[in-house]
Formats: C-alpha cells, structure tokens, sequence
C-alpha cells in the first residue's frame, strides 16, 4: 500500500493557558487565536504590543482531538514547523521533544495512536525561560539586542529588532499531518542538478519491512531506475535542456522531477518538486580592485539588483501563497532580480521558493544567525546541524536559490563591536560559519556556492566591511553621515543598505489613533524602534530641505528623502559596474506598520521609495554622476542586446530656458556601462541654484540639480490639470507651467484602497505627465489636485 496522509489542522484544536482556554486553528501561534478570540488587542495599533509581553514568557498547550481508524504499517506524526520548545503526546504517551522552530520533526506514533478518538497535545515551555536557562548553562554572549534570541533556534526578530516589535511566539506555526507506510517510504530525496542536463539524484529510504525496493526517476522524458536498500543514487541526462534564467537574462523554464519508490509493481510513495537546469557560480577573483564578488549564472556575470526581504508578518502562519506572490510581484515590478532571505528571520515556506523559480529571482539565502554572539556549547550545536541539513535538503531543487550564507553582521560583530573583550575566549559561532555550515553545504548540496557571512571579506585578515573584497553593508549612511556619501566607495558587492521613512497616511491611520498625528505623538514614538531614528530622520531632512513644522510636510519629504538616498546608492554602485556587481536594498518589505527602512509597508502600501526603486533598477539606466575632473554622464544596459542612441543633454534654468546642449551618442555594449564626460558648459553653470541639468533619449531621462533643495530658487509651482475617468479608476493629467520636482499622488489619503502608477516625476515647463490612479470607491477629485494628495518640493515653502 502506498503512503496514506491525513492533514490534522481540521482537528478539533483548543489553546490551554494557566488561566484560560480558548479554541485554536492550526496553523497559528498563540497570539493570533488569542486575537480571534477577541481576549487581546490588535497588537499592531498604538503600543498594544507592550501589554503582550507576558505571552512569550507563559507555558501554552494545543491540544487537538481527531478520529482515526486502524490502517496497516507504521503511521508518523510530522510536524513541519513547531514553535519552539515543545513536548508532544498522543494520547498519553510522549512521542518526542522538540527545540528549534527552523525544522521539521518526524515521531513514530503507532504505539500511541487508538480507533477512534485520538488527543494530540504539544506542551510549549515558555521561550523566554528556555532561552534564559540556556544562557544560564553556556554562559552569556554579546549581542546587539538586550533579548536573549541567540540561545534558542527561533525567529529572531521575534524578540523584536529596529524595525520590528517583540512579539514572542509559541505554536503549532507550520502544517502537522500523520502519515502512514506499511512497508518503506522515501525520507529523503535530493537531487544535484546541472545546467548540462545532468541530474544525480540521491535518495533515502525508511523501511518497515525488508521488501525488495525500487526507486524510479523520470524528468523531461528521461528515466532512470535502481534497486535500494537504505540509499541509492540515480543518474539522468536530459538532452540539450532549455536553461533556467535570472529574469531579464532569459526564461525560466521549470521541468517536474518525480520519483518513486516501488515494491515490485506496488507504487509506495512519491515525491514530485520542478526543478531547472543551470548553473551558478561565485566569482571571488583578485583583481587590481581587491577580488571580486559577482554572481555567475550559466556563465554569465549578474550584477544584482535586489532587496533584503523580512518575515512578511510577525506572525508567519498568516502569510500564503497569496501574499507571497503579491509581494515577490511587486518586487518584480520594481525591476529587482535578487531576494536576500535575511539571517534573522526564518527559512521561508516552499511556496517563496517556488515563485521565485517562477518569477526568475534569485535568492540569497541567509543561515537564521543575526547580529550576536551564538554559542557552540550546550543544546545548540545538535540543533544547527539538524536544521541545516533539513533544509538544505529541502531547498535544494529550487534554481532560484544562488548563494548561501553563514549569518548576518555577526563577522564584523566580532571585528567591530566590542565582542572579543566580552568574549573572552569563549565561543561565538566560528565553528558554525566556517566549519559546520560550509561542510554540509559542500556534502548535500554541491551546485551551490557558501559564503560564510555578510558583511564578510573572503578572510579574516581583511576586515569584513573592506569595501575591496566580498560585502559591504553601508551603515555610516544613516547612522552617521549623509547619503551622499554613498559615492565615497565603490563596493564590489552592497549586500546592506538603506533609509528610513514612515509608512503610508493611510497606513498610520489604520494603526494608531493619535489625535492628531504627529512626528512625537506617541504611537508615532512607538512605531519607531530605531535608536535615534527621529533624530537621524530630522538630519536627514535638515542636508536637505528647510525645516518644515507641518506633519504633512514631514511625511511627505521623509518619504521623498528616502526615495532620493536610494536612488543616489544604487545609481551610483550600477554606474561602477563590473567592480561593483551587486545592490541589496534593506529592505523590501516591512512585518507590521511601521517607520522603517522598507519600500512596501505593513499594510502592502508602496512607499514613494518603491516607484524610485523602479526607475533605478531599470534594465537601462542613464546617470549622470561626479567623476575626476566633473559630471559625467553614464548609461547602464542591463540587457542581452547592445543599446546604440543619442542623448540629449542639455542644462537649464528653472523657466525652461536651454542655456547650453549637446548631442551624446551612446553605444554601451550588452550587460555593459559607458561613460561620457560631460563639458564645462553643461557642468559648471553660472547659477547652480537656479539651473538643472537633464539628459535625456527619449525613453530614459535623468536631471541633475547642482544644489540641495534648501538653497535652490523653486518657482512656486503652477500647472494645468485634468481628471476624467476611466475603467477602474481616474486618470490625472498635470502640464507644467513651471518646474515641478518630484511629484507625487497620495489617493490613499482619500480612500486607503487607492493606488496611483508613477510617482515622484519632474516636470519643466510645458510637460505633461498623466497618473493613473485605481480605487474601488469614488474620490473626490477637488482634493486629489491639492496638497496634502498631490505633492511637489517646491510647495514646500
């Protein structure tokens, strides 16, 4: 008989507290059936989170009552995801402990198991307890948050970060099941895939029986067959196969992979997963720039365009296929090729995978280690290694997956921030980051290259945010100084990097109720986790722009200036390719509504940085950018084909008036840049506060300002404007009488569902610019032409 399953979230589920119980859904957390309880508030409004802090530190129990009739062979319980200290019993019996979220568990439950109703109960220990208790044993490390997340395997952030609030998780997070085999079953199976055609399959076999077995492998036509004991490996050739491609680089044509085991002609179990053919490499070369760190796909350099993705919710059993897709669509739509699964947060569910084999982006996949010292003594080595094998496992036939890496900051944590000294010899995670971890990528998965951190230089005897060698992560901008100074380095890779900005209105409407909203009002306060990160906002705009008093100003120049840090970093790194090969954004997306360094907020808003995002990412880029001697101006052609045009440039005053021009002809070569040195007279302008420069070929358009908006001479703005409907929405036409820099929509102020296509557009006199907004409900289109829905820099005044 072939493996059976039966899905036990649609059990009977009840969540036992000390003081209370309360019915339960499977998969959940303690804090969402809380909340479908209505026992506690929304803990993303106002700072309901603060009086959520006993939950991480209480014991819960779910407790599951299911029907079950007696079927031949042995019947497991599996657990895809228990969070995190748990002991299971059915029936009575303990099946097993458990202690890392990141894993999957498998108990025998046969034994346990009764006709007709079964109890299933799994006994959370408290996490802060755990995680305190550990630190007892192995003694404390140093970290960059005061919770104790290093000593227990679970989401990190749960314990909140800068970004994100401290809602400590206990649960049945991931889909449970029993499954049950009367005679074997495949309980692993990992194949090695190359762009050549070639797949090695190695497979695992669990028996209950000593039948004689057969395991079968087909794909693409091709198949291959042997006879197995416990393992086996199976070679296929698949002739000439179409190769899978970063999107823009090609397609991404995904071919299904089954095997099967058998006993005799009895179909046993089957596992089915689409793979692609390609291959990856990581080019780290010395050259006269320090070494090299380029993604090579198919033999073809990738410079990556890309962002640093969180969890989606702070509450990961809510996000499904759905929500993914919307977000990795809207990565798409962004221009973005690359996905870092961020070192904090949690291996994804197959399902990011598998649309990210489907969309062509490339994903950087981070082992769950962030920002503190990690013990190699006590219960945390067995469990690294049994989570890391698990999924390395489980990944391995996604092609979207490139690259991954031992953790996140903790290198140069230990190079920068005082760690040695409270160290003291004592361990930190080495062990895991340059042993454990490249040995089991080495052993199970051998088509993918391991870094050992990020930022990280290729040795310990550079430092790890050597700009010359490996990864940056370039947190000067931001903390410290201005984002101009992005252009201070030519990174080979900028894995990190990034600038603040609130969320939507609509967003802080939703969440908090300050009357009225303000920069200091408190749940304003509280959704801003940044150390400083009022102040730093406030310096920010300040290199910038006058002060501004009115809430509506800050936010919108807030926003504004995050999308022009941005574009600045990575217009700047694409400029310097091939020595730089890589932009990783932080971040894409945010877990709750929140001030942060995102592009889409907790609400699934676009922020105006995310329209920015579009532009620079671009496949073909025009820039002009500082260069020895004066302005330069550079086209980038991320494409296949060669990009020949003309560009005109030409510099002018704030009315309109061309006060010197030249044509520009550009050839830049496939994946390729071309810089042109531009003239005195279009470089050097006799009122650089009053002139802007605009290069342009038609399609592609970039302007230089030679001055910060402060002190330049903006024409109070003036423009002629229509709206009209159309399907879905309306349609917002504004020609420009004077200047107008950086003009947004807001439709979300007007009804939250709204949305708008373009935003931040400049205009000089006499151009036009149409915005197609979508909402489901009408808006009131005297106010989305007036501020604050419709918005340009010279209107700050």
């Amino acid at each position: 008989m072939p493996v059976s399953r039966l899905d036990l979230s649609d059990a009977h589920w009840t969540l036992h507290l000390p003081d209370q119980s309360v019915p339960a859904s499977v998969p959940g957390c303690v804090h969402t059936d809380l909340l479908a309880a209505g026992l506690i508030p929304d803990p993303y409004e106002d700072d309901n989170e603060t009086k959520l802090g006993w939950i991480g530190r209480t014991d819960a129990v779910y407790e599951g009552v299911f029907e079950w009739e007696p079927v031949s062979g042995r019947t497991d319980l599996v657990c895809e995801g228990l969070d995190t200290v748990a002991s299971v019993s059915l029936n009575g019996s303990v099946l097993g402990e458990t202690a890392n979220m990141h894993r999957r568990y498998r108990f025998d439950a046969s034994s346990a198991l009764r006709p007709g109703e079964n109890v299933l109960r799994v006994s959370f220990t408290a996490p802060y307890a755990y995680a305190e208790q550990v630190r007892d044993e192995v003694g404390e490390r140093p970290g960059s948050y005061p919770e104790p997340y290093q000593y227990i395997r679970k989401m990190a952030c749960n314990f909140g970060w800068d970004w994100g609030p401290t809602l400590v998780t206990s649960g049945v997070w991931r889909p449970i099941r029993l499954e049950t085999w009367p005679v074997a079953r495949l309980s692993e199976v990992r194949p090695v895939v190359a762009a050549s055609g070639k797949v090695t399959v190695h497979v695992a076999v669990e028996r209950a029986t000593a039948a004689s077995l057969t395991v079968r492998a087909t794909v693409a036509g091709v198949a291959s067959e042997a006879t197995v004991q416990d393992s086996g490996v199976l070679e296929l050739e698949v002739d000439s196969p179409r190769l899978w491609w970063p999107r823009g680089y090609g397609d991404q044509p995904l071919y299904e992979l089954e095997v099967t085991l058998h006993d005799g002609s009895t179909e046993l179990d089957t596992w089915r997963r689409r793979i692609g053919f390609r291959d990856v490499a990581l080019d780290t070369t010395p050259d006269e720039h320090g070494s090299a760190f380029t993604l090579v796909v198919n033999g073809q350099p990738v410079f990556a365009r890309g962002a640093n993705w969180i969890p989606d919710d702070c509450f990961p059993s809510r996000i499904g296929r759905d929500r993914y897709e919307r977000r990795l669509q809207q990565a798409c739509a962004a221009n973005m090729n690359l996905i870092r699964v961020w070192g904090g947060g949690i291996y994804e569910d197959d399902a990011f995978y598998d649309l990210c084999d489907e969309l062509g982006l490339l994903v950087w996949q981070d082992f769950p280690f962030a920002c503190a010292a990690y013990p190699e003594e006590g219960p945390l080595p067995f469990e690294v290694e049994a989570e890391a094998r698990d999924n390395i496992v489980r990944l391995a036939p996604h092609p979207s997956l490139v690259l991954w890496c031992g953790n996140n900051e903790n290198v140069v944590g230990y190079f920068s921030w005082g760690w040695q000294d409270e160290l003291d010899g004592r361990t930190w995670g080495a062990g895991y980051y340059f042993d454990l971890l490249p040995r089991l990528v080495e052993a199970l998965d051998p088509s993918r290259p391991y870094w050992p951190a990020s930022p990280y230089s290729g040795t310990m005897d550079h430092h790890p945010d050597d700009p010359g060698h490996g990864t940056v992560h370039q947190w000067e901008v931001w903390n410290r100084i201005d984002y101009t100074h992005y252009r201070d380095q030519v990174p080979r890779f900028a894995a990190e990097y990034g600038f603040q900005a609130p969320p939507a209105y609509s967003t802080l409407r939703a969440a908090l109720h300050d009357e009225p909203p303000a920069v200091d009002s408190p749940g304003m306060v509280h959704h801003q986790k940044a150390i400083d990160g009022d102040k730093k906002l406030a310096a920010g705009l300040a290199a910038h722009f006058p002060e501004v008093s009115a809430f509506d100003d800050w936010h919108y120049l807030t926003q504004l200036n995050q999308a022009r840090a941005l574009t600045l970093g990575i217009e700047h790194l694409r400029s310097h390719w091939p020595i730089t090969a890589g932009s990783v954004i932080w971040q894409l997306n945010d877990c709750w509504p929140v001030t942060s360094w995102s592009a889409i907020d907790g609400a699934e808003v676009r922020k105006p940085l995310w329209y920015a995002l579009r532009h620079a990412y671009a496949d073909r880029l025009l820039t002009v950018q500082p260069r020895e001697g004066g302005l330069a101006l550079i086209a980038v052609n991320d494409c296949d084909a060669a990009w020949s045009t003309t560009a005109e440039v030409s510099l002018r005053d704030f009315g309109g008036k061309v006060l010197a021009e030249t044509l520009v002809d550009l050839t830049v070569d496939r994946r390729g840049a071309t810089t042109i040195p531009l003239p005195a007279e279009l470089a050097v302008p006799k009122n650089p506060l009053g002139s802007v420069l605009l290069a342009s070929t038609g399609r592609e358009r970039t302007f230089w300002f030679f001055a910060a908006d402060r002190d330049l001479t903006y024409p109070a703005p003036e423009f002629t404007a229509s709206v009209r409907e159309y399907t879905g929405g309306l349609k917002v036409t504004l020609t420009a009488k004077t200047l107008l820099r950086d003009i947004a929509l807001f439709p979300d102020r007007l009804d939250p569902a709204a949305t708008v296509d373009d935003m931040l557009v400049t205009l000089l006199p006499g151009d036009t610019a149409s915005f197609l907004i979508e909402s489901p409900a009408p808006l009131d289109t005297e106010q989305l032409l007036r501020s604050p829905v419709l918005r340009c820099v010279n209107d700050i005044r």
